[in-house]
């Protein structure tokens, strides 16, 4: 059997577990058993834009129900393909589920692509897969760390990639709001290292101040009731709260002074409404991470592009890889749950959540 946690598409708060039959393994497949898999922040945006952004598609469900894809560790079980072998080990884009057979395509010893067909219309980005033996990027004993904080911590890098290439709009400030979510936290780290002259700036729920200054990431850390404080200096909003209230208050504040607002993802679900119509200043610019990192990959190549990437992610485990304590939760009944603590909002930031089917 292979058991899966369909989330309800129209009210991502409700989960429910479901059994289905296994079926007979493809020609040149490979049937992975799921070893591990965080669940943040991240996780609750693929619901949130779910449908505009295809993110239901890659693990299908019955209708009205979605799979929630997740990043993790799994280990190949059965194998109908000549170069991938039963018990080898990867990382990458899993449903929250037990298992999943792929059809691996473009194998090389350092990973290969799932060319399922229902996959190919979504970036190629999610249809790679690392083979552990040969991943520069692994290290065994923080393979915790690269679940909960690798592909949100790319997302970061791209961020710094993309605004260092535009010179940060003349900015000497960055505002990031949701300062203590990991995507932030990486950004804050990459832009610590690669482009030091810019000024760190976290807003965050009071509850949070002390957490978030304690990274050490950032020159400044503000509850979001504070933000008239900030210095009307030349600026660009990096927003990960989704908060729309907060986000004009922004723009309002600054004016003139905020040469660019950039949006990446939801962590305030309840407060996502409302729009940017009325929002005074530059018009907020939606940041797509997959696309951003083929154009990295493009203009840099791909050797480059992974040499940088894990610089900067070695640089950030450094700096903030043990700010978050891993707990480690048994079986797919936890992931339902703690899918439906972070929709809530109810998870410390201080703790990475670890789900080990």
């Amino acid at each position: 059997m292979v058991t899966q946690v369909h989330v309800n598409k129209s009210d991502i708060g409700k989960a429910e577990l479901a059994e289905l039959a296994t079926e007979t393994l493809a020609d040149r497949a490979v049937r992975l058993a799921i070893e591990s898999f965080s669940v943040t922040a991240n996780n609750v945006t693929y619901a949130v834009v779910g449908d505009g952004f295809g993110y239901w598609n890659f693990f299908p469900a019955p209708d009205g129900k979605g799979i929630v894809p997740m990043w993790g560790h799994a280990r190949v079980v059965e194998s109908n393909h000549p170069d991938i072998a039963v018990g080898e080990r990867v990382y990458g884009y899993l449903p929250m589920a037990s298992h999943l057979d792929v059809l691996p395509g473009k194998v090389s010893a350092g990973g290969f692509t799932d060319m399922a067909e229902h996959r190919q219309p979504m970036s190629p980005i999610y249809n790679q897969y690392s083979r552990l033996a040969a991943d520069p990027e692994h290290v065994p004993a923080r393979e915790g760390e690269r679940m909960i904080f690798g592909p949100l911590f790319k997302t970061g890098f791209l961020i710094e990639y993309f605004m260092r290439s535009e010179d940060w709009f003349g900015a000497s400030q960055v505002i990031l709001t949701s300062a203590s979510s990991k995507t932030a936290m990486g950004l804050a780290s990459v832009a610590k290292q690669r482009s030091p002259q810019v000024r760190r700036i976290g807003l965050t729920s009071a509850g949070n101040v002390e957490f978030v200054k304690e990274s050490g990431l950032y020159d400044e850390v503000l509850a979001y009731n504070d933000v008239g404080s900030i210095a009307a200096e030349p600026s660009v909003s990096v927003d990960f709260a989704g908060n729309s209230g907060l986000l004009k208050s922004i723009h309002t504040h600054l004016g003139e002074a905020l040469k660019y607002s950039c949006l990446v993802g939801v962590t305030h679900i309840d407060e996502r409404a409302g729009g940017t119509e009325d929002i005074p200043g530059p018009t907020p610019t939606l940041f797509f991470a997959p696309d951003h990192a083929v154009a990295l990959f493009k203009n840099v190549g791909p050797e480059e592009a992974g040499k940088m990437l894990a610089e900067s992610w070695h640089a950030f485990l450094a700096d903030a890889g043990d700010s978050v304590t891993i707990e480690r939760r048994q079986g797919l009944a936890a992931a339902r749950d703690v899918f439906v603590e972070m929709v809530g909002g109810t998870v410390d930031p201080a703790k990475g959540i670890v789900i080990e089917p």
